[in-house]
């Protein structure tokens, strides 16, 4: 069955672009089912905002096909995006307006009728938690107050797919898991989220399914407790201190795999219990016993040298 037929709420299948002759996303292809999170992840330059842009229609793809809310982009860009929201990764609210014009303004853009759009300003503040703030001034709002304001934003079109670049980053841990509880909320409703994030702990509390990529190719794909599963070893110790490092490396047999990063050394293992006793001998060391995570998972797949 051809892949833009299925009922998916985004196709996307061999999407391919360069820029001066430098491929950034180099023939991927992934689907997302309607009413889950789906999180797109990947180092910086791995081809997830072009990715983005050209589902969204705003950038023309060298070759590939897409299909979001059941419009071919980027021929049907237009009409699908009349069903999507989008919670860009720095806020671009307008300072000039109060909370409940910001959200008038943006309701205007969907074609929606002022009376409409009031009907759903009450809903849409105590959603964001911001109830009584329809007349504060944007300045006057704390980060975690305007990163709300933009999911409400992205919410007044009541659309079928959100998209959401980096949504909790520079917040508190406070408003990231306030953050997190309305994204739940969203997906209960029937919403479909595609978000990208540099947070694991978030990608593994939020998505059903994940995409991996890396210079623009997609390297894994799958739920977070079967990335973890498939590509780790289940148990991790890191052991800490100044003689961590030569420490280690004279004891690599007490892990699978040994990676050593600075004055930390990550043991990876199935059993952890031979490599706990011997640091039972090392006072000076300090360690962590913990199980793997995402995050093992992403350095793993795409390494720990830090990308511009």
């Amino acid at each position: 069955m051809d892949m833009l037929t299925t009922l998916d709420a985004l196709t996307v299948a061999g999407l391919r672009k360069s820029y001066d002759g430098h491929e950034v996303v180099a023939g991927i292809d992934f689907s997302v089912g309607r009413g889950t999170c789906f999180g797109l992840l990947g180092p910086n330059g791995a081809g997830k905002t072009t990715t983005l842009r050209c589902c969204l229609g705003l950038t023309a793809p060298d070759a590939g096909l897409i299909r979001l809310c059941g419009s071919t982009v980027p021929d049907g860009a237009q009409q699908a995006r009349e069903k999507t929201g989008i919670v860009p990764q720095f806020d671009n609210l307008d300072p000039d307006f109060t909370v409940s014009e910001n959200l008038m303004v943006y309701g205007r853009y969907f074609g929606l009728g002022n009376a409409a759009i009031r009907g759903r300003i009450p809903a849409l503040l105590e959603f964001a938690g911001l109830e009584g703030k329809e007349n504060a001034r944007i300045q006057t709002l704390s980060g975690g107050m305007k990163r709300r304001l933009t999911l409400a934003r992205a919410l007044v079109n009541d659309p079928d797919v959100v998209f959401l670049d980096e949504p909790t980053t520079g917040l508190d841990p406070q408003a990231r898991h306030l953050i997190w509880e309305r994204l739940k909320q969203l997906t209960a409703r029937g919403k479909t989220l595609i978000l990208t994030t540099h947070f694991m702990d978030e990608a593994e509390r939020l998505c059903d399914r994940l995409a991996v990529l890396d210079r623009g190719r997609l390297i894994a794909e799958g739920g977070p407790r079967e990335l973890i599963a498939t590509h780790i070893e289940p148990q991790v110790v890191e052991v800490f201190g100044d003689t961590a490092a030569r420490w280690a490396q004279a004891r690599k047999t007490l892990g699978e795999r040994v990676e050593i990063a600075g004055e930390t050394a990550f043991f990876y293992c199935h059993d952890p219990a031979p490599l706990l006793a011997a640091l039972a001998d090392a006072p000076a060391l300090r360690y962590l016993h913990r199980p793997a995570t995402l995050e093992d998972v992403f350095i793993k797949l795409t390494g720990r040298e830090l990308r511009d």
